[in-house]
């Protein structure tokens, strides 16, 4: 082939670190512009960013000349950078180091968007700690629910 086409959707999860600060409630919907704002340097598509003060859900595209980790990375790096220049707030921000990547396929990209855009009510009923756990689950990910620190 003449050229390298890749189409892999994923949905992103990642939380702040247990000793940073948390999103407030009026910075969230700026937050999530600016990570579109990444994804979209990164040359790929950003299809839906949402979530809650104390984590995100990002449901894109991959980039197709970048690995998974460093588009996380990049992701993560630059957002808490500006988040962190928001106002001194922040001065202690950080997300955590690890993050959850799942595939998306097509045939449900609308459900995942409606779930995204339904996390305020969802973690009404649901702890962060319960719906990770059960992503690893539904996508068969072994994981010892001791090393998913979010409390």
């Amino acid at each position: 082939m003449a050229t390298s086409l890749v189409k892999i959707n994923v949905h992103l999860i990642f939380h702040t670190k247990t000793t940073s600060v948390c999103l407030r409630e009026n910075d969230i919907p700026l937050i999530h512009k600016y990570i579109d704002g990444i994804v979209k340097n990164l040359q790929t598509v950003p299809i839906c960013t949402g979530g809650v003060n104390d984590h995100v859900h990002i449901l894109c595209s991959l980039p197709k000349s970048m690995s998974i980790s460093d588009f996380v990375r990049t992701i993560k790096s630059n957002s808490s950078k500006w988040i962190k220049s928001l106002d001194g707030y922040y001065r202690n921000f950080e997300w955590q180091a690890g993050y959850g990547a799942f595939s998306v396929s097509p045939s449900i990209i609308d459900k995942t968007i409606r779930y995204i855009n339904n996390q305020a009510e969802h973690h009404k009923k649901v702890l962060f700690k319960d719906e990770y756990m059960e992503f690893l689950r539904v996508y068969n990910v072994e994981c010892n629910p001791d090393f998913i620190s979010v409390d």
